[in-house]
């Protein structure tokens, strides 16, 4: 019924109130954040095999960044390789209760924008606060069910996100922000089967959705028509990747400007896969109390239901991964890693390590058991309880993520995990610090992103 507002029509005013001088401080320190965690990933990145096929496949030209790098792009392509660096290493922020992956899709979709249309850091602060707290409040209508019917919310919800910032970020209208919406879910897409194989395309999803987003922001502005029940609707975003309409439609909206779930963003300690961190952790001080790989007879693992089907099935695949890729979605392979090399950084997840028969001899020895218990999405837990060849049995649990709301990573160690990404990618400790210096800065005046290039 035309005169009932839809979840589009509410969100877009809710987006058009949002003042860049009332955004709290709190949700501003997060912005920044957020900015620093994409930019220090992009560098990281900017040399590996799947980033480089990318700008491979992409014209030069068109005066807009791709982070590390020295050519330009037009929008589109720089928020796609933004956004696909920013996310390869699968090291970006989670937010538990989706689960999704935020500023790997809005950052780069609102610098693009920006730095496409001349708009300056207080529109790209507005637009990544905008697209970021609505991605994180669409993961939470149906929990679970995006990626049960197998497809990746990031993807999916992502594109709808970085329309929205886009949208605020270019100073769209109402209207033209309604259309951007209702043509991004038609862009919107990411199958999760990259998980049989280690194959590059998870990779690739926030940079898509990102490029996606920021083309039907540009399509709103022209007038293009989009539905406005897209999230809704009979046809719309949820009947499709979710299976379902049947939702909790109100939290998209209720106390958007208000209420601020990002707030709860978690930042990755490891390079891995979102729900493997506690069983890291778990792993990581199982080592520290001297126990070795060769020690260890038998290892069992209580579960959530929702992790299995991507980090435990099928057992046999996930205890000797295809490659280092798909290594990182293996919670066998995550806790003999920690175990035996003492972390689970960059360096953790490479082709060698996934070889290591060491390593693989004892991720074959790790079975698991599903905790019908288990608070997934609402917290991610982590535990492990090894047999050792003399019998004792050691053990240990975590409640949650490290790096989120309950234990969040302090702006040192936010900026700390910045260093050590800038001088994997290969950027001076000097050009680092220059940037890091200058980023709190770039929210207040003119958008110049060409220090980030090179």
């Amino acid at each position: 019924m035309r005169g009932v507002q839809s979840v589009s029509e509410i969100l877009a005013d809710k987006v058009a109130a949002l003042r860049p001088d009332a955004i709290p401080a709190t949700v501003r320190e997060r912005a920044e954040q957020l900015l620093v965690d994409v930019i220090g990933l992009c560098v990281a990145a900017r040399g590996t095999d799947y980033v480089r096929a990318v700008v491979s496949a992409s014209d030069t030209g068109g005066g807009c960044t791709a982070i590390g790098h020295s050519a330009t792009y037009d929008a589109g392509t720089a928020a796609l390789v933004n956004g696909t660096a920013a996310h390869g290493e699968d090291f970006d922020d989670t937010f538990e209760g989706g689960p999704v992956h935020s500023s790997a899709v809005v950052v780069p979709a609102v610098l693009a924008a920006c730095e496409r249309f001349g708009r300056d850091g207080r529109a790209a602060l507005a637009g990544i606060v905008s697209g970021v707290e609505a991605i994180c409040r669409l993961s939470m209508v149906i929990p679970k069910a995006i990626h049960k019917a197998g497809f990746h919310p990031t993807s999916v919800l992502g594109t709808i996100g970085a329309a929205l910032a886009a949208s605020k970020a270019m100073g769209l209208d109402r209207r033209q922000t309604v259309d951007a919406l209702g043509i991004a879910g038609s862009m919107s897409g990411g199958i999760i089967e990259y998980l049989a194989e280690g194959a590059w395309t998870k990779r690739m999803h926030p940079g898509w959705a990102a490029k996606a987003g920021l083309t039907a922001a540009r399509l709103g502005q022209t007038g293009f028509l989009g539905p406005r029940t897209v999230l809704e609707g009979a046809h719309g975003l949820f009947h499709g990747f979710a299976r379902s309409v049947e939702g909790d439609y109100g939290v998209v909206t209720s106390g958007f400007g208000e209420k601020w779930f990002m707030d709860g963003i978690t930042f990755k300690p490891y390079a891995t896969g979102t729900m493997n961190q506690p069983y890291v952790d778990c792993a990581l001080r199982l080592a520290k109390r001297g126990i070795r790989a060769e020690d260890v007879t038998e290892v069992l693992c209580e579960t959530a239901e929702g992790y299995v089907h991507r980090l435990w099935e099928p057992l046999a695949s996930k205890h000797r991964p295809a490659n280092a890729y798909a290594a990182k979605f293996s919670t066998p392979f995550n806790i003999a890693v920690a175990l035996v090399t003492g972390g689970a950084g960059l360096g953790a997840f490479t082709e060698e390590t996934a070889k290591d028969e060491r390593i693989l001899a004892l991720a074959s020895r790790v079975r698991y058991v599903v905790d019908p218990k288990n608070p997934y999405p609402k917290a991610y837990t982590g535990h492990v309880r090894m047999t050792l060849t003399n019998g004792q049995v050691v053990e240990e649990r975590q409640p949650h993520i490290r790096g989120g709301a309950h234990e969040p990573l302090t702006r040192a160690e936010i900026e700390a995990k910045f260093r050590g990404n800038c001088e994997y990618g290969g950027w001076t400790k000097e050009k680092a610090e220059r940037v890091l210096k200058a980023l709190p800065k770039l929210f207040n005046g003119p958008l110049d992103l060409a220090p980030l290039r090179g």
